[in-house]
């Protein structure tokens, strides 16, 4: 990108997220996700930081955060409140520890990490320890005075405990349980808050005593609102018939903003602070934590860290727990505890250079639209697919999204050039949620479907009443690649070593032309081949000789009949098990029982159906598949009825899985369910009976506590499902 192009670009950039901000800060309306409106700010400040020349005084980066209020007093704010700039990787993190390295040489110091929570900032004043006055951040020099709303809020003492504390159960006590359960269930391994006779360094903690307490003293911190209060809120808001709140922070700031304090009041907020603007009294960041729960405060529970490997081992830990957290969280807080370097580190803009903001894999950021590609599917499906600059998203670098059909792109109005919202939850693929339209410059394309197949340049058809257009070549040579990947694939005949490359490699080099002629493959034609050591020659075909032998289900679901998934072939393979009455047999056996096979009968066996069953019948009856059933035939697979079960304890209970799992695969998980009598379910809903998580769930987990649903983890989930 070029500097003009880059100025068109920032300038678009900034009018829109000057506006988001108008929204969000001033009128409190949700007009873009919080994630996206973060990923657009994080492409300004990067083009900004390319071209530092087109940084500008208006520019969001240089600014806190929106204008006052015009109904509330006006206050100004003696000590800047400042915003954070925001990390997104472990690779960020460590560059912004380089650079201050740099500024002052020599110095050792050591970092604290806290959750960041998702409300609204609020600065304190007491004078000789009496509450007086309560504002908001605003554009970071004036606020807005909202002393009255505050007030009611219990959290927020109206006077300071001044009194030196000697118990530390009673500092402790002021330490936010931010985990839901138990005392003991806290999230801090190992946090430095709670234990008076704890060093920070060298140094002994500061007391009470150590701080000039006659005077102002200034707490800030954060009004937010608990998950458990925010739901029944909005149920409330549910059974009066009107709108439920987008989400907490968006609550705790209208509240706030309300004049009349008795609604404030009704919203049962709640405030958590995290800092203390002293006259230097305090070393260090850790010691300010301590302060403020000895001056009756609740704090955030928080982790000392030494080095860049420590912080984020506590940052995994911070996201792993999220879902469970008692407030809303979107990542964490990183500072020098040393509060001496501050100074010398200074402030950049809006921003010091001694903290930053850690924020989690968003699940919904913006991207630019490089390109729309066909891709043929095994079905002769096209589908166009977006090609995109990378951003991560959920935890993963994501460049390509589906856009599903022509229908849907034309719906969302996507196009070549466009800036959109992608979404991804968790396991979901990446969706394309939205256009900002109003970031277009003008060279946006439209995407036009192709008349011919772009591999073979065949037809391309689209039934009437159908989404979808098809390649009308039945022996496409992309139809074909994507059956046998599908037929090699984990959940069908699992034929280890043969993924999309070599596949590709096979077809291109003539050994194979459908799934029947991998069977017929000779390792030295393999070993002839380029990247092809004798090794992994020998590999392939010792996978594919063990193949050979296969579960019915698995074999049924690897042909790539149209409209059977897995779940639909196990049931056709339990039906036609029935009928063959063997637990082992040949292909020819297999054919001859499924011509036997009435449509009728297909279609009345559970999870098919009318479209199924007559797909079924189809597939069953043609030239080619015939053909294909002569080979197998020759290849001598050997067909094994599914294991029945007689215990079934999971019958008629539904589970959802989200997150990674680290000991067993998502899909033979959901196997291992449904060989339970239980459904393997990918969403969550008031039916489900068991939500499974693993690292880095996604929303999922979060529905399920909103319902009620009870939630498991890997250890008790192997319990269930019987897996030693």
């Amino acid at each position: 990108m070029n500097k003009e192009e880059a100025k068109a670009r920032i300038e678009k950039l900034k009018g829109s997220i000057n506006q988001y901000r108008y929204d969000y800060h001033v009128l409190n309306k949700s007009t873009i996700p919080d994630a996206a409106l973060d990923s657009l700010k994080h492409e300004l400040t990067k083009l900004e930081g390319q071209f530092p020349e087109l940084i500008t005084a208006d520019s969001p980066s240089q600014r806190v955060a929106g204008e006052p209020l015009q109904q509330f007093n006006k206050v100004e704010h003696k000590t800047r409140m400042l915003s954070l700039n925001d990390m997104f990787s472990k690779g960020e993190t460590g560059e912004w520890i380089a650079r201050i390295s740099k500024l002052i040489p020599g110095k050792k110091w050591n970092y604290l990490v806290e959750p960041k929570l998702d409300g609204l900032a609020v600065s304190l004043i007491y004078e000789n320890g009496q509450f007086v006055l309560g504002s908001t951040r605003g554009d970071g020099r004036v606020g807005e005075d909202v002393t009255q709303n505050l007030r009611t809020i219990d959290a927020i003492p109206l006077s300071l405990n001044l009194e030196q504390i000697s118990s530390s159960t009673s500092a402790t006590n002021a330490v936010v349980e931010i985990t839901r359960g138990s005392k003991n269930n806290h999230i801090d391994s190992g946090s430095n808050v709670r234990n008076d006779n704890e060093k920070d360094g060298n140094r002994p903690f500061a007391n009470t005593r150590d701080v000039r307490l006659k005077g102002r003293i200034e707490i800030r911190g954060e009004v937010v609102i608990s998950r458990k209060n925010f739901a029944k809120i909005n149920k409330e808001q549910e059974n009066k018939g009107l709108p439920i709140y987008a989400n907490p922070r968006n609550l705790a700031a209208g509240s706030i903003r309300q004049l009349d304090p008795k609604l404030a009041a009704s919203r049962k907020l709640d405030f958590v602070a995290y800092q203390v603007i002293d006259d230097g009294t305090i070393k260090t960041h850790q010691e300010e934590h301590r302060l403020i729960t000895e001056w009756g405060f609740k704090s955030l529970e928080t982790k000392l860290c030494k080095t860049l490997d420590e912080i984020e081992q506590f940052l995994v830990h911070i996201h792993s727990v999220r879902d469970g957290l008692v407030y809303q969280t979107d990542g964490a807080v990183i500072t020098v505890n040393e509060k001496e370097l501050w100074g010398p580190l200074g402030i950049v803009g809006k921003a010091p250079r001694y903290s930053v903001a850690y924020k989690f894999a968003a699940e919904e950021v913006t991207t630019k639209v490089l390109d729309i590609e066909v891709q043929v599917g095994r079905t002769g499906a096209l589908t166009p697919v977006a090609i995109m600059e990378p951003v991560l998203v959920a935890g993963s670098t994501v460049s390509r999204a589906t856009l599903h059909n022509e229908d849907e792109i034309m719906r969302k109005d996507v196009r070549i050039g466009d800036t959109i919202i992608l979404r991804k939850a968790g396991d979901v693929i990446p969706e394309v949620v939205s256009v900002l339209i109003e970031l277009r410059s003008g060279k946006e394309k439209q995407f036009v479907m192709p008349n011919t197949c772009p591999l073979c340049e065949s037809k391309i058809i689209r039934s009437k009443g159908e989404a979808v257009s098809r390649c009308s070549n039945k022996g496409c040579y992309g139809q074909e690649k994507e059956t046998i990947i599908h037929f090699v694939s984990r959940l069908a005949m699992d034929i280890d070593g043969a993924g999309e490359a070599v596949i590709e490699q096979l077809m291109e080099n003539g050994l194979i032309r459908d799934v029947t002629d991998l069977y017929f493959v000779k390792f030295d034609e393999l070993k002839s081949l380029e990247r092809f050591a004798e090794k992994s020659a020998q590999n392939l075909i010792e996978a594919i000789v063990k193949s050979k032998s296969v579960v019915l289900n698995r074999f049924i679901y690897g042909l790539g009949i149209r409209h059977v998934g897995e779940v639909t072939a196990y049931s056709l393979a339990r039906f036609i098990s029935e009928k063959i009455k063997q637990n082992e047999y040949g292909v020819k056996e297999l054919w001859h029982a499924m011509h036997l096979i009435s449509l009728e009968d297909w279609q009345n066996i559970d999870d098919v159906g009318g479209v199924v069953g007559q797909s079924i019948f189809e597939y069953v009856h043609s030239k080619h598949t015939q053909e294909l059933m002569d080979k197998f035939a020759k290849a001598k697979i050997v067909i094994k009825a599914p294991a029945v079960r007689t215990n079934l304890p999971l019958q008629g209970n539904t589970l959802v899985l989200t997150g990674e799992l680290k000991s067993i695969t998502r899909e033979d998980a959901e196997m291992r369910i449904r060989e339970l009598g239980g459904k393997a379910s990918g969403s969550v809903s008031a039916k489900t009976n068991y939500v499974i998580v693993g690292e880095n769930p996604g929303s999922k987990a979060k529905k399920a506590q909103e319902l009620g649903i009870k939630i498991i983890n890997e250890a008790e989930a192997f319990k269930l499902l019987d897996i030693k």
